[in-house]
């Protein structure tokens, strides 16, 4: 049943992606652009053989050369991708191309959790019909292929959880139409090209990588309603471009990104915000006022970090406001409902920090260590990533950072 479900889901997604191809080459043709070569399509079938067919014969190619550098499949997914008849292919879903209804293409690949093992060929850059490409769950390992700029109409790329390696695969910040990226859990390495954030993306999962460097800087106009950096390290601190996500951005976890600094007061024009993590960083001084605004926010997490000063009653009283948790840091005051919060049924930790008459706080040799060299977070004002300032003592962390997205 549970595999029934996940088809038809799967089924529906890509009839919804091919849709909105479909009012996108509408929309290029009355705007005069010339017609692709290549569409996505919607559910209407047909029964056309690949020996007539120019793209499935191209799509058979494709497969062919998968199948070769597939080393170890122990659910037997690809054991019938034998023949021309790529439609029928485990994991392999067609639709009737926009440009031509009588034309089947292959629209979509769906691996996920196939615990497939191999590698990535570069014919499957002659998929060029491809709108969704989901490998979550797998062993796949090696790079990403350059070929995967000729899916021009990949709306959704999911490699996550596999063993890919080398630095961030630049050639998916080519594709015009792509929407949903998730490159999570695997060994990528190096920078982040800006210019992810400034293509029109709805979600950027880069989490649990080794991804260094710096968060971006330059940040430009970006669509996107969830972005998780967390688990890498980046180090730096969040830059106030952080504010071009204000008009989309719904969830920002950095948790454990090795952040330093000060939180910038941009962070609170993100008036959309729900989720924000920057648990097990460095960062440090006070919390912005601005986040006081975030009326949509429902989760807080600024635990195990250096921050010092008060807890503003101003983020206690947000009406959506649901956990709140500020442990192991250097908070010396709860202003008003602040000290309890569950009174308003908001779930809270406030252990380790210095907060007076409240049980398993730090010691006061802790506390006064910090607060001899205080941070002033407008005179070390973070003007992009890689900037912010260090703390006069080391964190104090008890316990390791979460591992999940």
């Amino acid at each position: 049943m549970a595999s029934s479900s996940s088809s038809m889901a799967t089924h529906f997604l890509i009839l919804l992606l091919l849709q909105f191809s479909f009012l996108f080459n509408n929309l290029a043709a009355k705007h005069g652009s010339p017609a692709t070569r290549h569409h996505r399509a919607h559910n209407r079938p047909h029964n056309h053989s690949s020996t007539s067919n120019p793209r499935l014969q191209q799509a058979y190619i494709a497969f062919q050369a998968w199948k070769r550098v597939i080393y170890s499949d122990p659910n037997k997914v690809t054991s019938n991708w034998v023949g021309p008849s790529v439609c029928s292919y485990k994991g392999v879903y067609c639709t009737a191309a926009l440009d031509d209804p009588k034309i089947k293409v292959v629209a979509g690949i769906d691996l996920n959790l196939a615990n497939i093992a191999g590698s990535l060929p570069d014919e499957l850059g002659l998929l060029t019909d491809l709108a969704l490409l989901h490998l979550n769950s797998n062993r796949f390992c090696g790079i990403i292929p350059e070929t995967f700029a000729n899916l021009t109409l990949l709306f959704e790329l999911d490699i996550s959880n596999n063993r890919f390696v080398g630095p961030f695969p630049s050639v998916v910040v080519s594709l015009p139409t792509l929407k949903f990226l998730d490159i999570r859990f695997n060994e990528f390495e190096g920078a982040l090209p800006p210019d992810v954030f400034n293509r029109g993306l709805d979600a950027i999962f880069v989490n649990n990588n080794l991804f260094s460097s710096v968060i971006p800087s330059t940040f430009g106009t970006s669509s996107a309603s969830v972005v998780v950096f967390a688990n890498n390290k980046f180090g730096g601190c969040l830059p106030p471009s952080i504010a071009n996500f204000a008009d989309t951005l719904e969830e920002l976890l950095l948790f454990n990104t090795s952040l330093s600094g000060c939180l910038p007061q941009e962070i609170g024009f993100l008036y959309k915000l729900r989720v924000l993590d920057v648990s097990f960083n460095k960062v440090v001084g006070t919390i912005p006022y601005s986040l006081a605004g975030l009326a949509h926010l429902e989760q807080l997490v600024l635990s195990h970090n250096m921050m010092t000063g008060n807890i503003p009653e101003g983020i206690c009283i947000l009406p959506n406001l649901m956990n709140f948790t500020f442990s192991y840091n250097f908070f010396c005051e709860e202003e008003g409902i602040c000290q309890n919060l569950t009174s308003n049924g908001i779930k809270y930790d406030d252990r380790r920090n210095c907060l007076p008459d409240k049980p398993l706080q730090r010691s006061k040799k802790q506390c006064e260590a910090v607060y001899k060299h205080p941070v002033d977070c407008l005179e070390h004002h973070c003007s992009g990533g890689g900037g912010g300032t260090g703390a006069a003592v080391a964190p104090m962390h008890a316990a390791s950072p979460p591992t999940h997205s």
